[in-house]
């Protein structure tokens, strides 16, 4: 049986790679407007990766793992510690 929780997880994870990778260009200045707000959040943080010990290279979550110039590009997505929350893209 498929678990629902890791489907969402896949999907979440693809969404923000897409966005950080290959944005829609109508969706860019939002996504990186999001993006740098929540970015500024996660770097306060303590769970921030830059505040451990890690083995790491990248700039990630020590909470839930994700690496966060994706994580903070998934507008579905949410902080783990409800830091910041999923938004939508505004109507245009």
């Amino acid at each position: 049986m498929l678990n629902i929780k890791k489907m969402i997880n896949v999907r979440d994870i693809w969404e923000g790679w897409k966005n950080h990778l290959l944005p829609e260009e109508n969706q860019k200045a939002f996504i990186e407007y999001v993006s740098q707000s929540r970015t500024a959040i996660c770097e306060e943080c303590d769970k921030h990766s830059s505040k451990h010990k890690t083995m790491r290279p990248d700039a990630h979550c020590t909470q839930c793992g994700c690496t966060l110039s994706a994580k903070t590009k998934c507008l579905t997505c949410e902080c783990p510690l409800k830091k910041w929350i999923a938004t939508e893209l505004p109507r245009s």
